[in-house]
């Protein structure tokens, strides 16, 4: 494949099968040892508190030795408990590495169907070109992608998905891909990260929360609690060693009437930082990992920067949230709820949560929206290491161009998989494709949709290469009616053409894809309708293909020639039965095969 300057080298990558293949069985091996040992130290545990209890009674029961002797099992038994929870961690997080190289083998075999996320959140049925191409919902673009652990980064990848890129930002994602897509320890560390976290951060919901007016910052109110806290102590003191307890509710007296006046304002903070917490934990685990990873490529040096602060770092910022956050949630326990008031647990705790906020909330959005880019490029890393074949494709300047060879689509099993070469450009501005039901005409829509997608949004193509310049995808592939809107098949359709006739109007061109163009319309309406729109169309520079089964439509080439060719797709029928190639030829197809699936269904025609 051609490239430029700027396109990221490509080199042949470790077969991805079998390094996840051996990785899954070091992983499960793994797994297994410390099951063992999960094992016999239960026994252990169980044997060694035997034992305790046997000496507790020799030692006190029957005075047989000191009880200063019981120190030693008891110590013993403390140590197996850790040592334990240990092993514990240890399996756990071997079990879900051996899960991260299973997913990644069923994407790699065609497996990953219903598996994953799918977004449909992010599905906007209004969107030119969303629906058209599977790109939310199970089997989906994004189900096969998101690999992430983040909300903020599912959120990113469908924004990529959505919002084509323009040519410097897809070559520099490309060189973020290409350096990041060797790196397999990286990507299972941050799969590991954070335990059974995944997608716990809410990024809407923490940021709300971070640039909200403040609720009381009062650095006075903060000395006053942590002092009052420290005289109770003290005064605790006194009376346990004096017995006097007049000091002790003068202090509990002080800090009631401090708790009163503070309480409508503390009670805001906590009922405020329920949702934001969730998550701190992974966010936290994934700052720490990114500020510490070396990058080359200018994309992520420059997001590493963004990340960089006067003093503490970020992922130490967020560890402080959590554990105030943590510590807030332990007022529920009976211990503190005893101890609570002369400690002042949770006024003390909501001001400092607030004090954090006003001190670091400015800064937490770019924070999040860092970590979603990264992990969007390790994801797309990912999705590029287990897919070596894919080649990124080469952004063009100039006129509306997409030339691509051996052209398949990434959601189809290699095995079903059929390549075809589409080409348009200044020559060849429109490729119109008839053909039988079930030919291949909509999968073709889709194929070059979904790869122009992944082009503009930095990732891989399934293709041997693709070159395509800037452009505006706009779709009319799967026009549905509308019961609730009170809107007809015909008449959405008409509405999501009048949006690519106003997208062509503007820059980047547009690349439009037409199933069926004015199907349910009379012949005569629809043959004037199709040949006008395309017509205007081509007139403001869009390119793009339109699928047909009505032969008079075909015929739309002629009107714009030479800046439009007719292709086809073919059937076979052998021995009675309807066979396919998906292969496109030139010119129009002469043959309809509808009575005859008629038939193959059992109509009588």
């Amino acid at each position: 494949m051609p490239v430029d300057d700027t396109s990221p080298a490509a080199p042949t990558p470790p077969d991805p099968a079998r390094e996840y293949r051996r990785r899954l069985a070091e992983r499960l091996a793994c797994a297994a040892r410390f099951d063992r040992m999960h094992f016999h130290l239960g026994n252990l545990k169980l044997a060694v508190a035997a034992a305790t209890v046997i000496l507790v009674w020799f030692s006190i029961g029957r005075g047989a030795f000191s009880p200063w002797w019981l120190l030693l099992p008891a110590a013993a038994l403390i140590a197996l408990v850790l040592l334990h929870e240990h092993v514990l961690r240890k399996q756990g997080c071997a079990e879900r590495a051996a899960a991260f190289y299973e997913g990644g083998l069923a994407r790699i075999e065609d497996r990953w169907a219903g598996q994953g996320v799918g977004g449909e959140r992010f599905a906007d049925p209004k969107h030119p070109y969303c629906d058209d191409l599977d790109l939310f919902g199970r089997g989906s673009l994004f189900e096969l992608l998101a690999t992430g652990r983040t909300r903020t980064g599912e959120r990113t990848l469908a924004r990529w998905l959505l919002q084509p890129a323009a040519p410097d930002e897809i070559r520099a994602r490309q060189q973020a891909i290409a350096e990041l897509r060797p790196m397999l320890d990286l990507r299972e560390e941050l799969a590991l990260v954070g335990e059974d976290l995944r997608s716990g951060i809410s990024p809407q919901a923490l940021a709300a929360w971070c640039e909200r007016p403040p609720i009381l910052v009062s650095r006075s109110a903060r000395l006053a609690a942590a002092a009052l806290a420290v005289l109770a102590i003290l005064t605790v003191v006194v009376w346990a060693v004096w017995g006097f307890s007049g000091p002790f509710l003068l202090v509990l007296l002080a800090e009631t009437s401090l708790s009163l006046r503070l309480r409508p304002h503390v009670q805001r903070i906590v009922q405020s930082i329920g949702e934001p917490a969730y998550g701190l934990e992974l966010l936290h685990l994934l700052l720490a990992r990114f500020e510490r990873q070396q990058f080359a490529s200018a994309r992520l040096v420059e997001l590493q920067a963004a990340l960089q602060t006067r003093g503490v770092p970020p992922s130490r910022r967020i560890a402080r949230l959590h554990r105030l956050t943590v510590l807030l949630d332990s007022r529920k326990h009976l211990l503190i709820q005893i101890l609570g008031l002369p400690l002042l647990w949770t006024t003390q705790l909501a001001l400092a949560i607030e004090a954090w906020r006003a001190s670091t909330g400015a800064a937490v959005r770019r924070w999040l929206d860092v970590v979603g880019e990264i992990e969007t490029l390790y994801v797309l890393a990912g999705y590029s290491y287990e897919h070596p074949a894919d080649p990124f494709p080469e952004i063009l300047e100039g006129p509306p161009r997409f030339e691509g060879e051996a052209l398949g689509h990434p959601l189809l099993p290699q095995a079903r998989c059929v390549s075809n070469d589409v080409r348009l450009g200044p020559d060849r501005k429109v490729l119109v494709i008839s053909g039988p039901n079930m030919a291949g005409k909509s999968a073709l829509l889709r194929t070059v949709g979904i790869n122009t997608v992944l082009a503009l949004a930095g990732a891989p193509v399934r293709a041997r290469s693709l070159r395509l310049s800037p452009l505006a995808l706009g779709a009319s592939i799967r026009v549905l009616d509308s019961l609730q809107d009170g809107a007809s098949r015909f008449y959405t359709e008409i509405t999501r053409l009048r949006k690519l006739r106003d997208m062509a109007a503007g820059s980047p061109p547009l690349l439009f894809l037409l199933d069926e163009l004015l199907h349910d319309t009379n012949a005569h309406d629809r043959a004037v309708g199709a040949e006008a729109y395309v017509w205007h169309l081509v007139q403001d520079g869009a390119i793009g293909l339109l699928t047909t089964h009505d032969l008079a439509l075909a015929h739309i080439a002629d009107l714009l020639e030479p800046d439009a060719a007719n292709m086809h797709f073919e059937d076979h029928i052998e021995n009675g039965h309807i066979s396919f190639d998906y292969r496109l030829r030139p010119g129009i197809a002469v043959k309809s095969n509808a009575l005859e699936l008629m038939r193959s269904v059992g109509l009588d025609v």
